[in-house]
Parts: C-alpha cells; structure tokens; sequence
C-alpha cells in the first residue's frame, strides 16, 4: 500500500510539473513599442494615440493621465495600430495591421477581409469626408470607401489607380480627395481620377509619404526620398536638402498650424517648421529623443504640439516648454530605443547581452541594465555585434566607436594598430579556440591579445573587404561571408565559393552557421539559404522549400540540429531537414517579421532580436527565464 501511495504521489507530482510546464507561454515579447507613436487624433480634452505595440492610450492633454487600451482587451484585435480617425458621432476608427476596427466608447467591431468588403486587412491610412464616408487606404488592394452599410473598392484594375500601395488620403474644401500611392499623386473627385507623377509633373518623387492642405488649397507632398513638392493646382515647388534648410529628404508626416506654417516630420533629421520663408529645426538635442524619427503630429487648440516618435514616446511643445510623455509601461527598464536589436550573445551565467542601435543591455531573467555613452567605457551607442570569450568577457563591435572589451568592471576601447577602427562598421565577431579575436570590419582582422593583423583585397585573396559574417567550424577554420562569396580560411589558404565557381545561388552572404555535422548554413541577400556539406551544395528558396523569404539575415542551430533562419520580411523558419515550420505576426506572438538575430539559451528558448519591435523569447515548451 505505501508503495501504491509514493506511485500515485510521484504520478501527481509529474501530473503538476507538465501543467505547470504548459502553462509557460510560448512567446514572450520584450519591446517599448508602446512608445513607437504611429497615429494622434484629438477629442476635446484628449488625444487618441495609437502604437506600433498595439496599444490605443486615451490621453487627458491637461494633467497627462492616460488610459490605456492594450492588445489584449477583450474585443481589441492583437495588432499594430497604423491610423486614426473619429467620426462626427465620437465614434474611433482604427486602421491596424488586421483590419479596421470601430470603437463607440463600449464596443468594439472589427471589419476585416472575412466578415466585410474590406479588400485588405493592412491598412496605411484613413480619412472621414463631410458625409461619414470612411476612405480607407490599403497595404497592396488599393482605396475602399465605407459608407457604414456599403463598400466600394478602387484599385488597378478597376480604375486609373497606378498602385494599390496607398499611404495617405487627403480631402479638399470641394470634396477631392487627393491620395499618396507609391506610384504619384492622384486627384479624385467622385467621377474622375487625375495622376501626377515624376514623368508628367514637376512632382519629386513617386513615392509620397504624407499630404497636407492649407487655408489656400495648396497640396504638400512628403515623399520617400526626394523632400517636400507643393502643388497649387497649376505650378510646382520642390524642398530638399540641396536647395533649401529641410534637415532631411525622407518626410514621414505633414501638418499645418492656424498660422500657416507647414510642420515637417523627418526620418532621419527631427522636425522641421516652415512659414514660407524660413525653416526651424527640432533634432534630438531639441526635443530630448532618443533618435530623430518623427511619426505622427498634431496640433491643439491651445497651439501646442503633439509629436510622435519612433522609440521616444509623445512630445508636448510650445512656445515655452517641452515635454516627453512616455506611453510604454510594460519594461521600464528598457530604454525607449531599444527596439532595433542587431546582435544576441549568451554568457555562461545565462544572462543574454543584447546589442541595440542605442547601447548594450544586459538581461539576468529579472532585471535589465542599459549601457550607453553617457554612463559606461562605450564610445558609439551603435552596437552591431557581440562575443563572449572563455573568461566570460564581453567583445563589442560598434559602428564608430571601435572595439570594446567589458569584463563586468572595465571598459577597455582597442584600435587595430595602424588600422583604425573608431570611425568604420564592426559587422561580426567570433573568438576561437586559441582565444584570437576575428574581426569583420573593412577586411578581416586578427587579434591574439598583442598583435594585430589584418587581411584585405589589397594583400590577401579576400575577395571583399565587406564582411557580414563570421564563424569557426571544428578543424579551426574561419568562414567568412562577404558580398562576393563565402570564404573558407585555414589561417594559411583561402578557398572562395561564389556563384562562378559552385553552386551558392548568390554572392552576397549574410549569415553563416554550422552543425554538428560540419555542414555550413549560408543565408544570402535574396538567393534562400545554402547547405554546404564540403563536396556538394544544396539550396533552399521561396520556390522550391518552404522558407518564407530569399532575404536569410541570421541562423542559429539548436540541440537537436534543427535550424532556426531569420529572415528580412519573412518571419522566422524552422527547419528540421525535412520539415519547415514558419512563425510570423500573423500565426505567432513574434512581433516584427524582420529577424535580424537570433540566439537559443541551455533551456533551448530561443532570443530572436527584430528590426523594429525589440527582443522575442520563443519555446515550443513553453519559456522558462533562467535567472542567476
């Protein structure tokens, strides 16, 4: 009987243990894209801002209390939010990345390309006419109007629309309504459809970003690439770089004041204010951000202005004040822009040392420390690679701040003798086995801990001084990638593999991996993903297996030699030699479809870092977070 009872206690015992287990989550998102402000609306009292992270936050503009709806309210799609717009009834329209959702203040109803004439559940922008019609522009099906029973869909192939890419609407005083495509301008009104492009108008480029009106009828045109085109019904003005003070060609939004002034969201160069005459910039120094992308903006009745930021939350200006009011509440121990991870490493402790476009963080399980400029040895907050040596000191690549070693106390920069490396891109690290330091930075450079040696085109058969990738294989021999191959180096021979000489589908590698069987991994710049097994090359493309993408920025191989591929749009792959399983925003919580890196801890979690929605954590078993 006592041997029935520790049966049946140890029975329980593991009965408890596996639902304890699967109750573990499979993902787990590690991101501040509640401060990636992509839409604002006012309301009286408050503004309506919508977030890459999928959070709507209803915001009083007078004390700053907020309520945030997050993705997970009952009813709320699991989405990232791309517009906004209220009706004349209060009624909040919501274009997200799965639909349009409708909002009266207690119900939510989803329009999506299942349940209505919606013709693409992506949508870029949205605009209400004086009849409550809601003018809705689509990722790649074009303009729908819904006039809250009925739709209609415009697109290529069933009017004059030169693209179904649609990113912004604009409506006129007589009713026109005026729409950015990714291929010109186009006027619609009602009846006819006019299109204004590179090739028959004094329009910049063909790509717009973002339409204003003023109080004259004059159209802004923000494009992608070329500035700000004005456009008053007959003549055509063009701002840029080159012929005016606009900071920055790449325009990301456009509003306009009582007075007149055009407000000017930039990618790249802050915010800029034009009266016609002369230009005032707003940059980081300025407006206390975190990097100089503008997404959204607003004006109140009071005049103040409303800036939403890529990574920097929402910032209040007026005449005599600014202020930053975060929106993100989830990790507030993330910095705001840490969003855009490069590189993953996974010291022997467990803790994983995530490199960022703005700094180092360091992550135990439980807390996060952020090393930057301004409180550590660091030089660039640009960190593009990471490798952890055998006495559990960290190596950090940057990109213009050199070579950094960090041995938990002690931040060491290292130049490569004559070569310097303060001011070039540091694109991978690896360490091997004697404990040299192999660098990919304008060439390839060797570090034994004293002397430095460097191999380049001019004085060694390296094809490329552009390296992507680096790895070690088990004979001691470096494979490097470049965008003239992949090379094979034994620290005295040079083997190059191109697409002349064997059967890599194309040259410019960027990512490489090994497994225990000693077959390299080569991801490529949209040629799929090459095994090479030392005699015989094996590719897999969009075509012919199931990857999701050409574009294969980064591998890891786990445990049980499955390979986990990290693709530019695509999502990411798993591949078990046989079988291919695909994780994207649409079928999984991996939050961003770009993979930039990815690294599997003891527990067999695998830390995929994303282009732009911060750090994931994803197990088939359900995560567990290791902390030591």
């Amino acid at each position: 009987m006592l041997i029935m009872r520790q049966i049946s206690f140890l029975f329980a015992v593991l009965f408890m243990l596996c639902i304890a287990k699967a109750q573990n989550p499979q993902w787990i998102t590690y991101n501040t894209d509640g401060n990636h402000v992509t839409s604002i609306v006012i309301e009286g009292d408050y503004l309506w801002i919508g977030t890459r992270g999928g959070n709507l936050v209803k915001l009083n503009k007078n004390t700053h209390e907020k309520i945030i709806i997050t993705k997970n309210h009952p009813g709320f799609p699991n989405a990232r939010i791309t517009s906004l717009a209220i009706d004349d009834k209060g009624n909040k329209w919501i274009g997200t990345s799965v639909g349009l959702v409708k909002f009266d203040g207690v119900n939510w109803t989803v329009y999506n390309t299942e349940n209505s004439g919606l013709p693409d559940n992506r949508i870029l922008s949205l605009a209400i006419d004086n009849q409550g019609n809601k003018w809705i522009g689509t990722y790649w099906s074009g303009l729908a109007k819904f006039d809250g029973v009925n739709w209609t869909v415009y697109n290529t192939s069933n009017s004059d629309f030169p693209s179904n890419y649609v990113t912004s609407i604009a409506l006129d005083a007589q009713g026109n309504k005026w729409i950015g495509t990714w291929k010109g301008l186009i006027k619609f009104d009602g009846i006819n459809w006019t299109v204004y492009n590179t090739s028959n108008s004094g329009l910049s480029d063909n790509k717009i970003t973002s339409l204003a009106i003023d109080a004259q009828g004059n159209i802004w045109i923000g494009t992608d690439r070329n500035g700000l085109s004005k456009f008053d019904g007959s003549n055509w003005t063009v701002y840029n770089k080159n012929n005016s003070d606009l900071p920055d060609n790449r325009i990301t939004f456009l509003a306009i004041d009582a007075q007149g002034s055009k407000w000017v969201g930039t990618y790249f160069g802050g915010l800029a204010k034009f009266d016609d005459v002369d230009w005032v910039t707003y940059n980081t120094s300025d407006l206390d951000l975190f990097g100089n992308g503008i997404t959204s903006f607003i004006i109140d009745s009071q005049g103040n202005k409303w800036i939403g930021t890529d990574g920097s939350g929402l910032v209040k200006l007026n005449k005599n004040t600014r202020e930053t009011i975060f929106i993100n509440t989830n990790y507030p121990g993330l910095p705001s822009s840490s969003n855009f991870v490069t590189s993953i490493a996974i010291d022997s402790y467990g803790n994983r040392w995530i490199g960022t476009m703005y700094g180092l963080i360091k992550f135990d399980g439980t807390d996060w420390t952020v090393y930057n400029t301004s409180n550590s040895g660091l030089l660039n907050n640009n960190i593009e690679s990471i490798a952890i040596d055998a006495e559990g000191d960290k190596w950090i690549g940057t990109w213009g701040g050199g070579l950094v070693k960090f041995d938990g106390f002690n931040w060491r920069v290292y130049n490569a003798g004559k070569f310097d490396l303060s001011s070039i891109y540091i694109s991978s690290l690896v360490i091997d086995a004697q404990g040299n330091k192999w660098i990919g930075a304008r060439g390839l450079i060797k570090f034994d801990g004293t002397d430095w040696t460097v191999y380049n085109t001019e004085n060694s058969g390296l094809p490329s001084n552009k390296i992507s990738s680096l790895v070690v294989d088990a004979q001691g021999n470096k494979w490097i990638g470049t965008d003239s191959g992949i090379v094979k180096f034994d620290g005295t021979n040079r083997t190059i593999y191109n697409t002349s000489n064997s059967d890599l589908p194309v040259n410019t590698v960027l990512s490489v991996a090994i497994d225990v069987q000693g077959n390299k991994w080569i991801g490529t710049d949209d040629g799929g993903l090459a095994k090479f097994d030392g005699v015989n090359w094996t590719v897999y493309n969009t075509e012919n297996s199931g990857l999701p993408d050409n574009r294969v920025h980064s591998l890891a191989v786990d445990a049980q030699g499955n390979k986990w591929i990290g693709t530019k749009n695509g999502g990411l792959a798993k591949f078990d030699g046989v079988n291919w399983t695909v994780y994207n925003t649409e079928n999984s919580g991996l939050p961003d479809n770009g993979v930039m890196s990815v690294g599997i801890d003891a527990q067999g979690n695998k830390w995929i870092g994303t282009w732009s929605s911060g750090l994931a954590v994803f197990n088939e078993k359900g995560v567990v977070i290791s902390t030591k």
